[in-house]
């Protein structure tokens, strides 16, 4: 009989039965008897494919009226006598999705950590934060939102660029510029991963839609307010209220002295540590599993260095300097001195390049002020002078720390300076 209808019930005594269609043949209604002796009826077709007979479903007859699941099944019939295996590719998609978004970056962030060149244990941090976070106590309190939230869920392989791009854009427009540079920089390296490893055949970072615009470096230095450069006091006028504005701040204050002090990045003297120090105190080595650029550096540790340092107790079984495991309020702790303070929107970071730019107005060479930030980009030196200079300029760094120390102590304190630049001593170039 041709099926124009599933208005058709069981005989007595059956349980099963197949109705196969007259006219399109392999077509056919299933009914069954369920539980509650409820009727249970869908369409099916069944064609022998290679060497077997199989049979597959076609849809709910409750769902597609016969001619809707008719033409479905001519698709599926037509589909398998020109040899494919529409059974197979359904098996295939089903276990496709289980291989969810969030299931691959997670596998990501395991090989990133167990690798051989495995990244530093902040950077993995960082990485699971943009793909997986925002994490940490504030941005859970603050109830913010993934950053890829609507992702995580979907199987990797239904990741368009359209969704890619809207998230970024999402996220720029949220977060900011610079956490939407660096989620596409975490994205394509994860998508570049999964591609290697077989986990996806199409990379949706390729030609995304949306693409960023840089953020302008910055340029924010906490001196040069005034251009009196008669007046030293009134031209580091920001250098002093920064100075100034900690006081009595506790381990903050140790913290951002020490960062006007040596130029250093503020996890670099926020995670400090005893036995980073020479037994006399002389010496601070940062090693280099702990700086940005994984090269040691050692820097004197100059008068007031030293001051600040002997005001910082030594705690039983805790090596760090500030805080159990290294100072982490930074953003409460900046928040309150800005309410103290009366200046332009400033950053931590800004400290470092107030710090080159003072040392430059000093006199000290631009190589060495490189040496003592532990940041090498070349400078003025020939590509022969960076390839086979190893120099570490212990001297002049030593002479341009004491020359910047001695600085800081006379605009703070409102005293004469003692160290005297001399270009041997600071290094500048014959």
């Amino acid at each position: 009989m041709k099926l124009t209808t599933a208005n058709i019930d069981l005989p007595n005594g059956k349980n099963d039965l197949v109705i196969f269609d007259s006219e399109l043949r392999g077509f056919g209604l299933r009914v069954r008897r369920g539980s509650g002796d409820r009727m249970l009826k869908s369409w099916i077709i069944q064609k022998r494919m290679k060497g077997r007979m199989r049979r597959m479903l076609v849809g709910d007859a409750a769902i597609l009226s016969p001619a809707q699941a008719r033409t479905k099944a001519k698709k599926l019939l037509a589909e398998i006598e020109l040899g494919g295996d529409p059974q197979g590719d359904k098996v295939d998609q089903r276990e496709a999705d289980k291989l969810t978004f969030r299931h691959v970056v997670t596998q990501y962030l395991d090989h990133k950590v167990d690798d051989k060149d495995a990244v530093k244990p902040r950077t993995a941090w960082t990485l699971k934060n943009y793909l997986l976070g925002p994490l940490g106590r504030r941005a859970k309190r603050e109830g913010r939102e993934a950053y890829l939230k609507g992702l995580h869920a979907m199987p990797i392989t239904s990741v368009t660029r359209r969704d890619i791009s809207t998230r970024l854009l999402h996220v720029a427009k949220a977060s900011g510029v610079s956490t939407s540079i660096a989620l596409r920089g975490a994205l394509s390296n994860m998508f570049g991963w999964a591609m290697m490893n077989g986990l996806v055949e199409v990379n949706p970072m390729i030609n995304t839609s949306y693409k960023v615009a840089k953020p302008k470096a910055r340029d924010r230095v906490l001196l040069l307010l005034d251009e009196d450069e008669k007046n030293q006091n009134k031209k580091y006028r920001e250098l002093i209220a920064v100075w100034n504005g900690v006081e009595g701040m506790g381990e903050y204050a140790s913290v951002i002295r020490l960062l006007i002090l040596t130029g250093c990045r503020r996890e670099e003297i926020g995670n400090m540590t005893w036995n980073e120090f020479a037994s006399d105190m002389s010496m601070w080595t940062l090693p280099a599993s702990r700086s940005k650029n994984r090269k040691k550096l050692t820097l004197p540790v100059t008068s007031l260095m030293l001051e600040i340092i002997d005001s910082v107790p030594i705690r039983d079984g805790v090596d760090h300097l500030f805080g159990k495991r290294g100072f982490t309020p930074w953003a409460v702790h900046k928040a309150q001195l800005d309410a103290r303070l009366d200046l332009k929107p400033w950053v931590h970071h800004d400290i470092r390049r107030t710090v080159a730019s003072g040392m430059a107005d000093l006199g000290v060479a631009p190589h060495v002020i490189e040496e003592v930030l532990n940041h090498r980009s070349g400078g003025t030196r020939s590509a022969v002078a960076i390839i086979y200079n190893r120099s570490g300029y212990r001297k002049e760094v030593q002479a341009a720390m004491a020359l910047w120390s001695d600085h800081i102590r006379s605009i703070t304190e409102g005293t004469g300076r003692k160290v005297v630049a001399m270009r041997s001593a600071v290094g500048a170039q014959a």
